[in-house]
Formats: structure tokens, C-alpha cells, sequence
């Protein structure tokens, strides 16, 4: 399993619509608003780095009110 941070900038006002429109996807583990240079951290989970993309690609980004996503594999040190 890949697992992953996806750190998303939102249209102004529009973290808690984004949060809410990506909780319950298929492999999305949790979703925070935060405040910084990013609105919204999701962590998900993939069977491999091609399913991560996929899930990033054709779920997440397409959330109304996306500006960006910077996805963060996580790795083991």
C-alpha cells in the first residue's frame, strides 16, 4: 500500500466545501482544514503509486474549488 499527503490550496472561503466534497472517496483516509500556505491535508491510500495517481487525477482534483494539490508520498526511513 502507497500511502499519501495531498496539501490542496482552495478558491477563497471554499476549505470546508473542498474537506467535505473529498471525505468518503474511495481510499481517503481523512480530510483537516488548516490554516498556511495550504487549505485543505487529505491522507489517502493507494495499492500502488499508479492507484495514487489515478485516485489524485480522476477523485480529487476535479472538487469544485480546488486552485492546487501538492501530493507527499510518505515514506519509511
Amino acid at each position: 500500500m502507497v500511502r499519501a499527503y495531498i496539501l490542496i490550496q482552495t478558491d477563497t472561503g471554499r476549505a470546508a466545501d473542498v474537506a467535505g466534497g473529498i471525505r468518503g472517496l474511495p481510499g481517503v483516509i481523512s480530510t483537516e482544514a488548516v490554516t498556511g500556505p495550504y487549505d485543505v491535508v487529505v491522507f489517502v491510500e493507494a495499492t500502488d503509486v499508479d492507484a495514487l495517481g489515478q485516485l489524485v487525477v480522476a477523485s480529487v482534483q476535479p472538487v469544485e474549488g480546488i486552485v492546487r494539490t501538492l501530493t507527499c508520498p510518505v515514506i519509511r526511513l
